[in-house]
């Protein structure tokens, strides 16, 4: 088998959290696919990227709501089947099916929203490319990296590095991923 590298990111370090914010908007706006990785939550990152989250809690609602519709009509139909005639009760007592109901559409949710989570994050990843640069472990310290996608459908790495250094990245480095052939 033959392991060949290909360009996966280059990855920009950062030392200060507004210039990190202001290369990220700026990329943005340019049109890049970029990432950024820090040690800690930052105060306006969502807004410089302009990420909007909704498959994950979209996720959660459609799923709770098949699982309560899944809950409900399992009810009514065991009750079509076998029923039970009490004092003349109905067969389909809405307040009677409502606590497997509600249980079902809790337990659909989670497991799809937790499925959805998942999907959005490409997990299960056991290995990252960004694991294998040098400086990346410092992301969990004290520095801010934002990697610049390149490769399949994006801009050259040249291009990306230049980019870098003009947003006054402290150092750039190349990522590469490795595939086995």
């Amino acid at each position: 088998m033959a392991e060949r590298n290909t360009p996966y990111a280059v990855l920009g370090e950062f030392s200060k959290t507004d210039v990190l914010l202001g290369a990220a908007r700026t990329l943005r706006e340019e049109g890049w696919r970029i990432e950024v990785f820090s040690p800690f939550p930052l105060e306006g990152l969502a807004e410089a990227l302009d990420w909007q989250e909704t498959r994950v809690p979209r996720s959660f609602l459609i799923w709770g709501v098949i699982g309560a519709v899944a809950g409900f009509a399992m009810q009514v139909a065991a009750t079509r089947d076998f029923p039970l005639d009490i004092g003349g009760r109905p067969l389909v007592a809405v307040p009677a099916f409502l606590m497997i109901t509600f249980e079902l559409m809790i337990l659909f949710a989670v497991f799809g929203g937790i499925a959805a989570m998942f999907l959005a994050n490409r997990l299960p990843r056991l290995h990252h490319p960004l694991f294998d640069a040098q400086r990346f472990g410092l992301a969990s310290d004290d520095r801010f990296f934002l990697a610049v996608m390149v490769g399949k459908g994006c801009p050259s790495s040249e291009e990306a590095r230049a980019a870098l250094w003009r947003l006054n990245a402290g150092e750039v480095t190349e990522v590469g991923e490795s595939e086995v052939s």
